[in-house]
């Protein structure tokens, strides 16, 4: 005789499944829009019994900080090269586990209409930072502006730029002047949080990364709760069709799902 499973037994083994927690999952995130996307997240889990609370940070070197002292259990925040820095620099135990968004950088330009209308050594400014700097390059690079050394990582400078058919004079500035670089230069890389901050619309960017970009965030954890279970079921529901229902929506084309 066959015996089927009712909704109510169904749902106790779906629960058995991840332990209750005795305190919230805690995940670290940025302030802005990653927040409003964990908040969402955690109302689906709240419906599968998993208590979450999102923990904002302001200063960015602060929620791996707090991860590697079991502060928070999660976070949220970064992708994978600044993960990697980090790292390098400051010995953690910490590991990426999912994918996560992308939040694209853009070339802006105030009197072009596209990047064809670059004219031969015209200026393009971009972070001098390591990490957005490279992550500058590979954008132009994939634009097909530049073309960068064969097998270079994603630590590239302008210095394995090995093709520049237009001759652009790269100016190397802090992230947060290049919005006010347009000014003075043809065109700028900027990245989406400063580009928002000057008030400009990433829908009017002569090119934007999509979702193949490398530079995607990251769920990251200590490698010792790396397969916790509670922690995999809310990366699962975050990387569900309705949170990426929300990300399209409320971020209409700003921040795109990797999934």
């Amino acid at each position: 005789m066959k015996r089927f499973l009712t909704g109510a037994t169904l749902s106790a083994l779906l629960f058995a499944a991840v332990p209750a927690l005795a305190e919230p999952l805690k995940l670290g995130v940025s302030a802005g829009p990653y927040g409003e996307i964990l908040e969402f997240t955690a109302k689906l889990a709240a419906k599968e019994g998993i208590e979450a609370k999102v923990i904002e940070f302001t200063d960015w070197n602060m929620p791996n900080a707090a991860l590697q002292a079991g502060d928070i259990d999660a976070n949220n925040f970064q992708h994978q090269p600044f993960l990697d820095n980090q790292i390098r620099q400051r010995g953690y135990d910490i590991v990426p586990v999912a994918k996560s968004v992308v939040v694209p950088m853009g070339v802006y330009a105030k009197k072009l209409q596209s990047l064809a209308d670059l004219k031969e050594g015209a200026s393009v400014s971009i972070p001098n930072d390591p990490t957005n700097g490279a992550r500058a390059l590979f954008l132009l690079a994939d634009a097909g502006l530049i073309g960068l050394k064969d097998g270079v990582g994603l630590n590239a400078t302008i210095a394995d730029v090995v093709r520049n058919p237009k001759k652009l004079r790269f100016v190397e500035l802090d992230a947060a002047q290049l919005p006010r670089s347009l000014d003075d230069v043809d065109a700028s890389v900027i990245t989406l949080n400063y580009a928002v901050l000057a008030g400009l619309n990433p829908k009017t960017a002569l090119k934007l990364e999509d979702d193949q970009s490398k530079w995607h965030l990251v769920w990251a954890v200590r490698r010792d709760r790396a397969e916790d279970p509670t922690i995999k079921r809310f990366i699962a529901l975050y990387r569900s069709p309705e949170v990426r229902q929300f990300i399209e929506t409320r971020f209409n084309g700003t921040i795109v799902p990797t999934w």
